[in-house]
């Protein structure tokens, strides 16, 4: 995997997470050139089963994990956890740290031609898979993403900022183009499924309600609802120009803890946002103060502006019979 001309500049990578970082970058750049022939060569979108979570798997989930697993060997990573596999993998017994990886988040919109992506997070390796993952995520040492769209781009943090690497088409390479990325503290844009409303609890029901009812509402500010169903796509929207997504639980069976992995997808987006001067919580609590109890572990998720994530946590502490935190009573949702 070792190249005269790295893939990415090594400024702002640790010396020792270099080779690891590079062999990501890589199979990122060769997985962006096969998506972009998605329908020429092959069919990405071809539904091939299902994983540990009961989700369906495409053939580009199955690609890009089999890629980023065979470019990880002989590296520094000891452990191996994905989405795509039920149990993480011990690929080098010497190496320091383990890996947890969504391969590739938002398949549902692999055959629409919409922005999906890879999410990683990086811990230091223990005795044990289990020792390794099953701990808090403010222990990640480094965590990213990459977003395959019409500009392909690594946006990564080893905990000290956020930076954004875009990959140049023409050489082949990423190239630095921020050293440090940095949220506003409140926006006045969301992202929510808003189809899934009547099974939202109160608090997040409130939330939305005014927000939604805009300058006739308790907020007194028009907002914005976005929703692309690809976590990856969310975070780059939110980190370019503000705003707070929310996953919440619902009373739906399966759904109860959201829909979200905490360690390979939760964890490191929250790292990345918390580093860029945002907050990430299950709603109420910050989520990198938690620990999982198992690899595929789900949790609510709320992330984006400070301001914004705060406001949603303070809707949960209102007494059952008020419907918003500005002790308003309007919802355009309710009857």
């Amino acid at each position: 995997m070792q190249d005269a001309t790295p893939i990415l500049p090594k400024s702002h990578i640790p010396v020792a997470l270099q080779d690891v970082i590079h062999r990501m970058a890589t199979v990122a750049a060769s997985l962006q050139t096969r998506i972009a022939r998605d329908g020429l060569d092959e069919v990405l979108d071809e539904l091939r089963g299902q994983n540990a979570g009961g989700d369906g798997q495409k053939a580009l989930d199955l690609i890009a994990d089999e890629a980023f697993r065979e470019a990880l060997t002989g590296s520094a990573v000891r452990f191996y956890a994905s989405e795509e596999r039920d149990e993480a993998e011990e690929i080098n017994p010497e190496g320091a740290y383990a890996l947890a990886i969504d391969p590739l988040d938002g398949s549902s919109n692999i055959g629409v031609n919409v922005s999906i992506g890879t999410i990683f997070a990086i811990y230091p390796a223990g005795v044990t898979a289990e020792e390794s993952f099953l701990r808090r995520g403010r222990d990640l040492v480094a965590a990213g993403y990459v977003i395959y769209g019409p500009q392909c781009c690594l946006v990564a943090t080893m905990g000290e900022g956020v930076q954004k690497y875009l990959l140049d088409p023409e050489s082949g390479r990423f190239r630095l183009i921020r050293t440090s990325i940095e949220l506003a503290p409140k926006s006045w844009e969301f992202a929510i499924n808003a189809s899934n409303y009547r099974h939202w609890s109160r608090p997040i029901r409130a939330y939305i309600d005014d927000c939604v009812a805009g300058t006739e509402g308790p907020r007194t500010r028009d907002f914005n609802m976005r929703w692309v169903a690809s976590l990856v796509a969310e975070t780059h929207r939110i980190l370019s120009r503000g705003g707070v997504f929310l996953y919440p639980g619902d009373s739906r069976k399966g759904y109860e803890r959201g829909r979200l992995r905490y360690l390979y997808e939760c964890a490191p987006i929250a790292f990345i946002v918390e580093q860029a001067g945002g907050a990430a919580t299950d709603g109420i609590d910050l989520i990198l103060d938690h620990a999982p109890r198992s690899i595929h572990e789900r949790t609510p998720f709320v992330f984006g502006c400070a301001q914004n994530v705060a406001r949603v946590s303070s809707y949960h502490d209102l007494p059952d019979n008020e419907t918003s935190a500005l002790f308003g009573s309007r919802g355009l949702f309710r009857s």
